[in-house]
C-alpha cells in the first residue's frame, strides 16, 4: 500500500486539483484508492460532491482519536475512490496539537490500522508548512509537489524541499520526493517555459514529464462537485491528468501487481 502527501505551502498552485483529479485516475485504473482531505478549507471534499452535512466523520476526528480511518472514511461520487473529508474544526487542529507529545505522529497513529484497506492514499494537504503538512509527511512514503509556473513559486519549491530533508532526518526517514508536476501551464507565456526549463535543470528526472495546462474546465468542474475526468474528459486538462496517472503507476514500487 503506497500513501502519498500532495504538499505546497503556497496556495494556488492547483494542489487541490491535482489530488481529486490524481484519486479520480488512480480509482478508474482499478486501484482501491482513499483520498484524505487534510485541508481546513475542505476544498477536496466539495469538489468531490461531499455536502457539509455529510461529513459526520472528518480528518480532525482521525488526528484527535475519535474515529478510526475505517470509520472517519466515506464513499464518494466515484467507484472505488473514499475520502475522509475536512471540516471547519480543522482550523484549530494547528493550535490543538501542540499540546500533544506526539503532535508530529498522530496521523501515522491512525494509519496504523485499516490503511491496508486500501491500495493508495493520498493526502491533500493545506497550503502552509505546519502540523498539519508535517502530520502528512510523517504518515507517508513520498511527497508529490505541484508546480505552478510562474517566478514565485521557485522561491517556495526550496523551502518545501529543505521541509522534507529536515523530516527525513527527524522523523520519517523512509520519505521521498515522487515527483514535481509542472501545473497552470500555459505555452503562450515566455516565462512558463523558462520556469519549466529550470526547474527541471534543477531536480532533474524528479519533473514528471506531464504538464497540467491551463485550462477553464479544471477550475468549473469543483462549482459542480465533480473531478474533471467526469466534468469533462475530454478536456486538455483532463487528459493530462490522465497522462499522469500512468506516470505515477511507472513510479510505484507496486505498479507491476496492480497495472496488471
Amino acid at each position: 500500500m503506497t500513501r502519498i502527501a500532495i504538499a505546497n505551502q503556497k496556495g494556488g498552485v492547483g494542489k487541490t486539483t491535482t489530488a481529486i483529479n490524481m484519486a479520480t485516475a488512480m480509482a478508474a485504473s482499478g486501484w482501491k484508492c482513499l483520498l484524505v482531505d487534510l485541508d481546513p478549507q475542505g476544498n477536496a471534499s466539495t469538489g468531490l460532491g461531499v455536502k457539509q452535512a455529510d461529513r459526520l466523520r472528518s480528518s480532525y476526528d482521525l488526528l484527535f482519536g475519535e474515529a478510526t480511518l475505517q470509520e472517519a472514511a466515506m464513499a464518494s461520487i466515484i467507484p472505488g475512490l473514499d475520502i475522509v473529508p475536512a471540516t471547519v474544526d480543522l482550523s484549530g487542529a494547528e493550535v490543538e496539537l501542540v499540546a500533544f507529545e506526539d503532535r508530529t505522529h498522530r496521523l501515522k497513529a491512525a494509519f496504523a490500522a485499516g490503511a491496508d484497506h486500501w491500495d493508495i492514499i493520498l493526502i491533500d494537504c493545506p497550503p502552509s508548512l505546519g502540523l498539519l503538512t508535517i502530520n502528512a509527511m510523517v504518515a507517508v512514503d513520498s511527497v508529490i509537489v505541484p508546480l505552478q509556473c510562474e517566478f514565485f513559486a521557485l522561491e517556495g519549491l526550496s523551502q518545501l524541499l529543505q521541509t522534507v530533508e529536515r523530516i527525513q532526518k527527524r522523523f520519517n526517514p523512509d520519505l521521498s520526493i515522487m515527483g514535481v508536476v509542472l501545473t497552470m501551464y500555459d505555452r503562450r507565456n515566455r516565462l512558463t517555459d523558462q520556469v519549466s526549463d529550470d526547474v527541471r535543470s534543477c531536480l532533474s528526472g524528479l519533473v514528471f514529464d506531464t504538464v497540467i495546462p491551463r485550462n477553464v474546465r479544471l477550475s468549473e468542474a469543483p462549482s459542480h462537485g465533480l473531478p474533471a475526468l467526469v466534468y469533462d474528459h475530454r478536456c486538455p486538462g483532463s487528459e493530462a491528468y490522465i497522462a499522469l496517472a500512468r506516470e505515477l503507476i511507472l513510479r510505484l514500487p507496486a505498479k507491476a501487481e496492480l497495472a496488471a
